[in-house]
């Protein structure tokens, strides 16, 4: 079987590269109104690569919110059926200026592919896409039933995901979500992600006067807006690192000793890691590692910020409003809404008497989510990754949010696999976003081979 699959891939792989520039261009960026069309397209270009691969029903289903993109083939009474999920939808490109080359025209280089949305998740989908393919020309049938799941709303978080799944289990009910979504931990070994963390935003308004003043005239005599945000903000975290919100730390479950020496365990340089980023040092909440604080604590970070004037040149101004916008990263057993709930009271506690503030939920939510390091496919997955990539494959949590995951275990009752074959250092949400090429080989065999071994493994 690996054989035959590394024959077919080696002479479609031109096509295929082509095929994923295409797919690539399309501006889907769910966040901005203007790429209505585009999003639109990218749902197209799903489904017609998935009805090209043979598969007996593909729809592109259309309600609130951006297409979903469903299908299945479902040979097989007596062999398990596998969902596979991704996203079409990509961050917003900017700041434009910093991009080596146009984020919407790939450019290959250096053993690597830039363009907006090539590692998350253009890339990954791309590899399951072309797995489900080759497997049909190799062997003239899937190995597994499968459905797929791919939304547009991934970067928005995930918005109309969960009314989606509530009201199309049947279409939706499988064994096992494999994501194609998820990076790895690090170019230098194959890793299998069992934990995430959940998500909450919301946005803060601070006002002060009805008009922005002249700072010459009423300099000194007003509250300046920006002023009484950054202070506001700052109180936020303490010298410590910890979060300055009453009831933040209430429900977080610490991790057992065991836990602790798992992460330990690892091969992590904190000063290489440093180092790479650029800085002078690390910050975070005292009594934790980096990779403790980035995995298993919650975190509230301030995402952005504005007011007053920004054009060029001076504008000399007391604003009178001001806002940020503020997410936060959750753990067990912390629940998405009594989070924004105690960080709106917190904010509003804090807010200055000279000053009115107004906090609103910003975007989706989703609660955190652990696989069961006992689930079989765990096993398969680590052989065909150290197969693949020479490596063993080491076992790690990370602090990003696939709200896909807890939902999926909630809804349909199944753990969800990531599979992706992008890397946490490859830009993705930053300018000059890339994918490996080596990566991109490697998953097209491992995506294969792993769907051929299922059914043995989940008997």
């Amino acid at each position: 079987m690996r054989e035959a699959l590394e024959r077919y891939f080696a002479a479609e792989r031109a096509r295929q590269l082509e095929e994923l520039l295409s797919f690539l261009r399309i501006e889907s960026v769910s966040a901005q109104r203007t790429h209505e069309q585009d999003m639109e397209r990218a749902a197209e270009f799903v489904a017609a690569d998935l009805a090209r691969s043979g598969l007996d029903k593909v729809e592109i289903m259309r309600g609130e919110g951006h297409p979903v993109v469903w299908a299945e083939h479902m040979p097989h009474k007596d062999r398990p059926t596998v969902l596979i999920y991704g996203h079409y939808d990509v961050q917003p490109p900017e700041p434009l200026e910093l991009w080596n080359s146009p984020p919407f025209t790939p450019d290959q280089r250096d053993g690597r592919i830039y363009a907006r949305g090539v590692s998350d998740d253009k890339g990954p989908l791309f590899i399951a896409l072309k797995a489900i393919e080759a497997l049909r020309a190799t062997l003239g049938e899937l190995p597994v039933n499968v459905r797929f799941l791919v939304e547009g709303e991934e970067e928005i978080g995930s918005l109309h995901l969960g009314p989606f799944v509530a009201a199309q289990k049947e279409r939706l009910r499988a064994d096992l979500v494999l994501s194609a979504d998820g990076a790895m931990w690090r170019p230098s070994e194959p890793s299998l992600t069992l934990a995430g963390k959940g998500l909450c935003g919301l946005e803060v308004h601070l006002e002060t006067a009805n008009q922005d003043l002249h700072s010459g005239r009423h300099g000194g005599g007003v509250p300046n807006a920006l002023h009484a945000l950054v202070e506001l903000l700052a109180g936020l975290h303490g010298p410590d690192g910890r979060v300055q919100v009453q009831g933040f730390y209430d429900k977080v479950r610490e991790l057992s000793p065991q836990e602790r020496s798992e992460i330990t365990s690892l091969d992590f340089d904190e000063d290489a890691y440093r180092r790479s980023l650029g800085m002078e040092g690390l910050y975070g909440e005292e009594g934790y590692s980096t990779l403790e604080r980035q995995w298993t604590r919650p975190t509230l970070e301030l995402n952005g910020m504005g007011g007053g004037y920004q054009g060029e040149g001076g504008k000399t101004v007391v604003p009178r409003e001001a806002m940020a916008k503020l997410t936060c990263r959750l753990v067990p057993d912390q629940e998405p809404e009594e989070i924004l709930a105690l960080v709106k009271a917190e904010i509003e506690r804090r807010c200055p008497p000279h000053a009115r503030v107004t906090v609103r939920r910003e975007g989706g939510m989703a609660r955190w989510y652990r696989m069961p390091s006992d689930h079989p496919v765990l096993a398969v997955a680590g052989a065909v990754l150290e197969e693949v990539m020479g490596k063993p494959a080491v076992r790690v949590r990370m602090g990003g949010t696939e709200p896909c995951a807890e939902l999926f275990q909630r809804e349909l009752g199944i753990p969800t696999l990531f599979y992706s074959f992008s890397t946490s250092d490859e830009q993705y949400h930053a300018p000059n976003e890339f994918f490996r090429l080596e990566r991109f080989d490697q998953g097209l065999l491992a995506w294969a081979l792993l769907l051929g071994r299922l059914p043995e493994s989940m008997r």
